[in-house]
């Protein structure tokens, strides 16, 4: 899983992908938080996590489109698939490569809360909460990017792919609310990545959110599995 995890790592910065993934976050973090705090003189940075939901959706599908499908596309998984190595490890390795370039993006916000602090102090509770949250947040979206990216050849059909999926997971809950089925809204709310996030944001640690997006974590990837344990023997 080491070399694979080094290997991963190494190839986000040789091609585009980690440098374009770290400028947008970047760049749309620096924004709302000059929108949603700077510009107001404000500390509180609870609506600056709250915004971070959309960009997350936007961006990363680019991060994880060429994970699995850039591999199958130019047979280089053949050689992975026939080697010692086994497939939890080599998937393994791709999801804390991605979670690694992931963590850097949202490093950003701690150093956000510094600033904040040399004008007065923010509710460090609510900032690390919403840190904790954003990266289980993450996780399971590069969970379900690596699962995308091994259901097809194409990195474009995976982006795309993604991008559905991560939208349905995100706003499930707006959408159902808007229906006139209470026990769709209680499942849809169960199911939410943006309602179990958002409470992180409040300063609210609650486990079963932990557990919800650990669980989703660990499906997604034995999901991406199963797919490419398929193929190994078909």
């Amino acid at each position: 899983m080491r070399a694979i995890f080094k290997r991963e790592l190494k190839g986000y910065f040789i091609s585009p992908i980690g440098y374009v993934f770290l400028a947008a976050f970047y760049c749309y973090a620096g924004l709302m938080f000059y929108v949603t705090g700077l510009s107001e003189g404000r500390t509180h940075m609870d609506m600056l996590f709250s915004s971070l939901l959309i960009i997350l959706v936007v961006i990363v599908p680019i991060l994880t489109m060429s994970t699995m499908a850039q591999e199958r596309r130019a047979k280089t998984d053949r050689c992975i698939l026939t080697s010692p190595v086994s497939i939890w490890s080599m998937v393994l390795g791709k999801f804390f490569a991605a979670f690694t370039v992931y963590l850097m993006a949202i490093s950003i916000t701690l150093v956000m809360a510094l600033i904040c602090a040399v004008y007065s102090p923010p509710d460090w509770s609510v900032v690390l909460g919403s840190f904790t949250g954003l990266a289980l947040l993450g996780a399971g979206c590069i969970a379900v990017g690596i699962f995308c990216s091994a259901c097809t050849e194409s990195q474009a059909v995976a982006a795309v792919l993604c991008f559905g999926v991560l939208m349905f997971f995100s706003f499930i809950s707006a959408v159902a609310a808007q229906l006139p089925f209470e026990f769709l809204v209680k499942a849809a709310d169960k199911i939410a990545f943006s309602k179990r996030y958002y409470a992180f944001t409040y300063g609210l640690f609650d486990m079963s959110n932990l557990l919800f997006f650990l669980s989703a974590v660990f499906i997604f990837l034995f999901l991406t599995v199963r797919v490419v344990e398929k193929r190994r023997w078909s």
